[in-house]
Order: C-alpha cells, then structure tokens, then sequence
C-alpha cells in the first residue's frame, strides 16, 4: 500500500479509471459481437459510433477501431446485405 500522500490519492484515481474503462471496453465488446451475429448497416453505423467515441477519448487505440471496423465492414458485404454505397467516414 502507498504510504506517500500523493500516491494514496493516484491509487484512488486509478481504481476509478479502471472502472470507468472497464465500463467503456465492455460495452464495445457486446456492440461488436452484436453486430457479428446480426450484421445490418445500422448496426455498423452504431458500431462506427461507438468505436470512434472510444477512439476520441483514448479508450483504444486508433489502429485497433480500423481493424475493427475493417473487418465488421467485410461482414455486411459477405453476409449479402446490399453493398455499402459509399464508405462511412470517421
């Protein structure tokens, strides 16, 4: 345990950021395996949202939301939804 008055207080802000990222990471898990078993292009569109939000507040990775959404893309066109008439812009 932290014995230092600041490190007591940089334990107490980690734990509540670790909460607040867990809460963050989880709810992208269950949007993309949402999105996996039912591809739709609303669906892509509230994945997009989500990915990029988490993006924008440092939750993940720039690079790891393109893959994401890379792959989820793939998804609709395989899965013989209509094509995508121009590409989604972040």
């Amino acid at each position: 345990m932290p014995v230092i008055k600041s490190a007591k207080k940089a334990l107490r802000r980690d734990r509540r950021r670790t909460v607040t990222n867990l809460k963050i990471k989880k709810s992208i898990k269950e949007t993309v395996k949402k999105f996996r078993q039912k591809p739709t292009e609303a669906g892509l569109n509230t994945t997009y949202s989500i990915l990029d939000t988490a993006v924008k507040k440092h939750y993940i990775h720039n690079n790891k939301a393109s893959r994401l959404k890379s792959r989820l893309t793939s998804l609709i066109t395989k899965s013989g939804e209509k094509k995508l008439k121009k590409p989604l812009k972040k």
